[in-house]
């Protein structure tokens, strides 16, 4: 009876150090990524910067403790990051087409919604999917319903199914077995 006792005890205090660590790691990427992103080196900027950390942690961990569900993270690092360079020139390409279509005289449009399945087997696939198509100019995810996103295009083309078809599987492959 002591052992169990002993053993609930202990995997409650790892639990403990695991959030600790997890609030502490959250800090530290979001103040380097505000420090990156803002590039203004001043006492104000970084004290609102510090700030806003400070109120997304409390917000984040307030809300764990609400649903008691924290966000699993199940995607392979390196495979996220291969996915992450190849949005990146998806978004390049995008922008450049976007541009072709703003800047023609004409300004010929092929306005489109329509239907996208999704695979991912994880609420966050499903997230980063959504986002990945609405980063991309020219398109937006509309709506979420049973296993499809509406998207509309601004300028629709057939190829564009297989295109986000493709990014699909990529985002389904950056995700772990675990998920």
């Amino acid at each position: 009876m002591t052992q169990s006792f002993e053993r609930a005890r202990s995997r409650a205090r790892l639990r403990k150090i695991g959030g600790n660590l997890r609030i502490i790691v959250s800090a530290v990427v979001l103040s380097a990524l505000w420090l990156l992103m803002s590039g203004v080196y001043k006492p104000l900027v970084i004290g609102l910067g510090a700030v806003s950390v400070v109120v997304a942690i409390f917000v984040a961990h307030r809300m764990n403790k609400v649903d008691g569900q924290p966000i699993q993270f199940h995607l392979k690092p390196i495979a996220f990051l291969g996915y992450f360079l190849w949005l990146l020139v998806e978004i390049a390409k995008a922008n450049w087409a976007v541009t072709k279509v703003i800047l023609s005289p004409k300004m010929r449009m092929r306005q489109h919604l329509f239907l996208v399945p999704y695979h991912q087997k994880s609420d966050l696939g499903q997230v980063i999917f959504a986002n990945s198509i609405t980063l991309t100019p020219g398109t937006i995810s509309v709506e979420v319903t049973d296993g499809n996103f509406y998207v509309h295009a601004i300028d629709y083309s057939p190829d564009d199914d297989a295109a986000i078809a493709d990014m699909g599987a990529r985002i389904c492959a950056t995700e772990s077995s675990a998920a």
